[in-house]
């Protein structure tokens, strides 16, 4: 891989970075005898701007190569470019839960959000997610976070996703047409970017509940701009979710 060599931090006159910095060919050697460890590249990040835009354009892009890449070469195939420029998002939801907060999109309760240390991404559960008529649709989504015993709301499960050229999806082609409205105030966690909320424009279907094993009327999931989706369920009881697994 050639990658541009830079010394000197050009991003700030007031970097402490006064002396110049390694090329980004040691740096990118370093990270991959660290098998890209994400919580190394997030520390990289804090040091300078220098440092946090070769984070953005290649610590994290390899990072998510390394973590995901059959998904990888997919999202990126036909000529999509969902993930590029995206990177360090994208890195992000592969291993953030995003959890939530009182007041925030999940209203009820609050769980901070965690790092954690793998998750499964299937393109046949993310057609679940999907109403009939958009699933041509390509999306990704993880088996759901577990958060057990909430109190009154039970055991909590959280999921996020990504979809495949999202711009051109027929789940965007109908949210534009349904006139949905953005969330007035929160953001995508990974991306910053303007959220639909999937339950207000009547987009979630019934296999999605059987998909988490939740109950019908306590899932609600979101879309940004960029084609990210986070979700939140309340998760059945395990003999209850034993049948309707056998009802699918």
């Amino acid at each position: 891989m050639i990658l541009t060599k830079q010394y000197r931090c050009i991003h700030s006159a007031s970097c402490q970075c006064t002396k110049g910095h390694l090329s980004e060919d040691v740096i990118f050697l370093v990270f991959h005898n660290l098998n890209w460890n994400p919580k190394l590249i997030a520390t990289l990040s804090c040091v300078c701007k220098w440092f946090d835009d070769l984070a953005k354009r290649v610590l994290w892009k390899e990072f998510c190569r390394t973590r995901a890449p059959k998904m990888l070469q997919d999202l990126q195939s036909s000529g999509s470019h969902i993930v590029d420029g995206n990177w360090r998002a994208l890195g992000k939801l592969l291993i953030y839960c995003s959890g939530c907060t009182k007041g925030g999109l999940f209203n009820s309760i609050q769980i901070p959000g965690h790092f954690v240390y793998q998750t499964r991404f299937s393109r046949t559960s993310g057609k679940s997610f999907l109403l009939p008529q958009c699933r041509t649709d390509v999306l990704y989504v993880s088996d759901p976070c577990e958060h057990l015993d909430q109190g009154e709301e039970g055991d909590v499960g959280f999921f996020r996703g990504i979809f495949k050229s999202f711009a051109t999806s027929k789940v965007r082609k109908m949210l534009i047409n349904k006139g949905a409205k953005f969330h007035p105030s929160e953001v995508c966690p990974y991306c910053k970017a303007k959220l639909w909320s999937m339950l207000q424009a009547e987009m979630i279907p019934q296999s999605a509940s059987l998909r988490l094993g939740s109950y019908d009327d306590c899932i609600e999931y979101y879309v940004c701009l960029n084609g990210h989706m986070l979700g939140i369920c309340t998760l059945l009881p395990l003999s209850d979710s034993e049948e309707a697994s056998e009802l699918r």
